[in-house]
């Protein structure tokens, strides 16, 4: 099975807009037969997750400790250990990564995605030369549809 790789703001609140958006995100890779593979923990991860679990979807967490410690919508848990290097690992497992807003770990997780050819699709993310930046949802989610 193909993977779609989320991700982006790990504090965003089930209540804002980023989360919102996460949940479609994570509902419109499964309902395209893909399972979804996150950092397993909060904000973004855990609507994307939620999203895809709502839509049947496989969910896989690549979780940066060892404790299996993750948001409640993970199938498979991964505890790495290894921290904030654990993006490489959630960038590098597909094709096409999916980034929603985020921070400095987003920004890493960018450039890996980046410096591996992956194609990179975000919405109100960092501003990087190779990303596919989108700051209209309906525009962001076409693309999405279209790219997996």
């Amino acid at each position: 099975m193909e993977t779609v790789s989320v991700i982006g703001d790990g504090t965003a609140p089930p209540e804002s807009e980023l989360y919102r958006v996460a949940v479609k995100v994570g509902r419109l890779i499964a309902e395209k037969g893909y399972a979804l593979v996150t950092g397993g923990l909060f904000g973004v991860m855990e609507g994307a997750s939620k999203g895809a679990k709502e839509a049947g979807g496989l969910v896989v967490g690549i979780l940066p400790h060892y404790e299996e410690l993750s948001n409640p919508f993970i199938d498979i848990k991964i505890p790495t250990g290894l921290g904030h290097a654990r993006n490489v690992i959630v960038v590098s497992t597909s094709r096409t990564v999916v980034a929603i807003g985020g921070g400095y770990g987003t920004l890493s997780e960018i450039g890996h995605a980046l410096k591996m050819g992956k194609r990179v699709l975000g919405y109100k993310t960092w501003g990087v030369k190779g990303i596919e930046n989108y700051e209209s949802l309906d525009d962001f989610l076409n693309a999405l549809s279209n790219a997996i």
